[in-house]
């Protein structure tokens, strides 16, 4: 009988392939930057589920809380891309002055700056924190301004009580006052409020665009989610608004600044909201335990320390801490023991994001080095030991 020839079955040319390496390095890449910032993204669900619950259960509206320039989908993929102009349009400008390149040739410099700065892997990095930063903040903005409506008990006069117990009698505010005087020392320490609304999307920028040690950046970003988690939570449970609210004839010395028109309109927002919160139009956004001021500058601080960074860093974040402490109790932000719960929340925030993003050895925190980072980026080894000998790198 004769023998039928089997049929040969070709082998398929790797470009008909389902999935290529490219994909797999892609999905890789994207996976690992969820893991880094796994705790954000806890962070931001949590708070976005407990919005959405409560604007339901309380018949609250959902708003975007920065939306008075233009809306959240619009300003933040800009920033995004200011920020990653920043970082590469000086590398392009420099080398095409030491390789005198005509404009013609700028597309190839930047394209090949691109390649280098910006892989499939930093992309995916810079994507998930960005995401979840924003989606922890504008869900605790909207916690933070129903949290009169689900808790409207108010704790201010229990805190005055315990700063006067821990002043001897005396007011902090008011001492402070009689030490710097109500002049210059007012303008000075408005300064010092306003800067620091400038302070945290600036570092959060660094974090996510400019360094390229991952692992210190999603470190930074998760702490600054937990520190705001932390607060609505706080927000909910011991509902303050604030000496400057609950005793403003103790600030009536103080000369007019930026920060008086600020805590005007903060004050008229919170009345307008509590009135008909649909027709306001926009978020209430006072509460003063425990003063996340504070909690961020020494979450701010301490990640500097840990980080590595030079001493001179170091030592400007902590004095700018210390004018931060004065500036929120001399005006009026907050009780002083909101400074001290404060400074539990930004501390406790650090060491949790520690521990989730894998910067520890046992219990303890501590940056893995950059070597350490990248081999986890290529799949390797991420043992502490076997990484870093030891030792920790400051970020790149």
């Amino acid at each position: 009988m004769p023998q039928i020839p089997r049929r040969r079955e070709a082998s398929a040319p790797m470009s008909a392939l389902p999935i290529t390496l490219h994909q797999v390095n892609t999905w890789l890449a994207f996976r690992r930057s969820a893991r880094m910032f796994a705790l954000a993204w806890g962070c931001g669900l949590a708070l976005a589920l407990a919005m959405v619950v409560m604007a339901v259960t309380l018949d609250l509206p959902i708003r975007d809380p920065d939306d008075v320039a233009m809306p959240a989908y619009l300003r933040m993929p800009l920033i995004v891309l200011a920020a990653l102009g920043i970082d590469v349009v000086p590398r392009i400008v420099h080398r095409a002055r030491v390789r005198r390149t005509r404009p013609s040739g700028l597309g190839a410099i930047g394209r090949e700056v691109m390649r280098e700065r910006w892989p499939a892997e930093q992309w995916w990095f810079a994507i998930n924190g960005v995401v979840a930063w924003y989606l922890t903040y504008a869900a605790f903005r909207n916690v933070k301004s129903m949290a009169p409506f689900a808790n409207p008990r108010e704790w201010d006069d229990t805190l005055s009580s315990i700063d006067e117990f821990l002043f001897a009698g005396h007011d902090p505010a008011a001492t402070l006052h009689a030490w710097f005087g109500t002049g210059v020392a007012a303008h000075v320490f408005s300064l010092v409020y306003i800067a620091w609304i400038a302070l945290v999307p600036v570092s959060i920028a660094i974090a996510l665009v400019w360094t390229r040690h991952t692992s210190a950046g999603a470190w930074y970003v998760t702490a600054i989610a937990v520190d705001w988690f932390l607060g609505a939570v706080v927000y909910l449970l011991v509902p303050t608004v604030g000496p400057i609210y609950s005793a403003p004839s103790q600030f009536a010395d103080l000369p007019r600044t930026y920060v008086t028109a600020l805590q005007e309109d903060m004050g008229a927002d919170r009345l307008a909201v509590l009135a008909d919160p649909w027709g306001s139009g926009t978020l209430q956004t006072i509460a003063a335990f425990a003063s996340l001021h504070v909690g961020i500058m020494v979450t701010i601080c301490l990640m500097v320390r840990l980080l590595g960074l030079p001493a001179w860093v170091e030592r400007a974040a902590w004095i700018f801490f210390g004018l931060t402490v004065l500036s929120t109790v001399y005006l009026g932000w907050h009780f002083a023991v909101d400074v001290v719960g404060g400074v539990a929340l930004g501390a406790f925030a650090v060491w949790i994001s520690g521990v989730a993003t894998g910067n520890r050895v046992g219990w303890r925190v501590r940056l893995v080095s950059l070597r350490q980072d990248e081999q986890a980026a290529a799949g390797g080894s991420t043992d502490p030991a076997a990484a870093s000998g030891g030792h920790h790198a400051p970020p790149g």
